[in-house]
């Protein structure tokens, strides 16, 4: 990534990328809304069962006849002559709050077959103390799995306070060297409200480190100079997670940053949506600052109501 690049947000507007209507819509005034609601639920009752299987963590396994195309599928074959090295570059997914790596079985399974070959996933402490111990966890595995692999950086995709952890680790603990690419997904960069219900008097440092006015979230809004990892930060208009949903937004003006806004889409949906599945295939394939969303612009189509794609 060029030096000038990595200080443009390669935005539309106020700096959001939206996909279909950009007009805010109030609560169920509209179909997409209602449909959105039913499928964010649908998700969410798919998680809840596939959630026992993610309790135990798994090893890094190197991808068999990595050097071979014989037996791929178009979508991979095409990566791996297009460009090897976004096709071996390692993808670290890390999941939130009080959840394991069940969160990313769609994502994960999707990745594989468009061609990435090293995609593993990491169990956080089920309660996490603090963003910056977690972070420094997150540091060791990402050291471990460089060592594994022998590549010098690798990819992280994060769902909500992951990618909080993931981005302290990038902006404070010198995790710019190691991470090429950080994908957050509904992450709350600004903090959020949900976490001022928590009773001052409770000692849960994390869930403090959560509020719009905390240490954490100033810490992290300071000056990054010389940051070299490209961030894109997905939102969707129906997070009931992050409030409000602009707060999943990166803003920061030391950052190459690009925010995408999904309408109808809420929180535990947004690593199983097919639109954010194709937008982080796209932009890990281009190991470059130059990679353009597809079909961002595009009408909506119609969808069914709350019937989840097969994993």
């Amino acid at each position: 990534m060029g030096a000038a690049a990595g200080r443009v947000t390669r935005s539309v507007g106020t700096g959001t990328v939206h996909r279909g209507a950009q007009v805010r819509r109030g609560l169920l005034d509209a179909p997409g809304t209602v449909r959105g609601i039913a499928v964010e639920a649908t998700w969410l009752a798919t998680h809840v069962a596939f959630y026992p299987v993610g309790v135990v963590s798994e090893k890094l396994r190197e991808p068999a006849d990595r050097y071979t195309l014989e037996g791929l599928s178009p979508l991979r074959r095409g990566l791996l002559v297009g460009d090897i090295e976004a096709a071996g570059t390692p993808i670290l997914l890390v999941h939130g709050l009080i959840d394991n790596r069940s969160i990313f079985t769609r994502l994960r399974r999707s990745l594989h077959r468009r061609g990435f070959g090293r995609v593993a996933t990491v169990n956080l402490p089920l309660f996490t103390s603090d963003v910056p111990s977690a972070a420094r966890r997150l540091a060791a595995v990402v050291e471990t799995m460089c060592e594994q692999t022998g590549y010098v950086r690798l990819h992280i995709v994060a769902h909500s306070l992951g990618g909080l952890v993931a981005r302290y680790y990038v902006q404070k603990l010198g995790g710019d060297a190691r991470v090429h690419t950080l994908v957050t997904l509904g992450t709350p960069h600004e903090g959020t409200h949900l976490a001022r219900l928590l009773p001052p008097m409770v000692p849960y440092t994390l869930l403090r480190q959560l509020r719009p006015d905390s240490d954490v979230i100033r810490e992290l809004a300071g000056p990054a100079p010389g940051c070299r990892t490209r961030f894109v930060a997905f939102s969707g208009e129906l997070d009931m997670v992050v409030r409000p949903t602009e707060s999943a937004l990166l803003h920061h003006p030391d950052l190459s940053v690009r925010n995408v806004c999904l309408p109808d889409v809420g929180h535990h949906s947004l690593p199983f949506n097919i639109e954010v599945v194709h937008q982080i295939a796209t932009t890990l394939a281009h190991l470059d600052d130059t990679v353009e969303y597809i079909g961002i612009h595009k009408e909506r189509q119609p969808e069914s109501p709350a019937q989840p794609e097969a994993l």
